[in-house]
């Protein structure tokens, strides 16, 4: 199944609804990158997009990112170095434990809404919205890589 077809127009959208809702209650940046292939460990990969995004330049160090390859029914959550040392032991693990839970009932969308409500609280925890001029760092569209190369 293409990425792009992955998701309909309408759950790509409930998607970036739930993570301007949860960037707004932190200085946190969420995104969602699908692609159809993961060639090797999805780990590596997320980490890879994670830098090719732009998500390692954010001030805070406090980026997220919820990496799915469909094809391939691979997925990894990648964070940046500020987020990453302040969370407990596991809490990735958990995170990607809601996707596969729900990917494995083909609730794709529910599946990464429900990954960026817990990570967006984590956020807020970590990093709450405190400061005047705040500013949404990075774009909040999924975005995607279709492996045709």
């Amino acid at each position: 199944m293409p990425s792009r077809q992955f998701l309909s127009e309408q759950e790509e959208q409930q998607i970036v609804e739930a993570i301007n809702t949860a960037e707004q209650k932190t200085s946190g940046e969420i995104r969602i990158h699908l692609e159809h292939h993961c060639e090797g460990d999805p780990l590596n990969r997320a980490d890879q997009v994670f830098h090719n995004l732009g998500m390692d330049e954010t001030k805070l160090q406090n980026g997220v990112l919820i990496y799915v390859a469909t094809e391939d029914h691979k997925a990894a959550v990648y964070a940046g170095k500020g987020i990453h040392r302040e969370v407990e032991e596991g809490f990735w693990d958990d995170v990607l434990q809601i996707l596969i839970s729900h990917f494995k009932q083909e609730e794709f969308e529910q599946g990464i809404e429900e990954a960026v409500h817990k990570v967006g609280n984590k956020l807020e925890e970590l990093f709450p919205y405190h400061q005047k001029g705040d500013l949404d760092e990075l774009s909040n569209e999924i975005s995607f890589r279709d492996n045709k190369n």
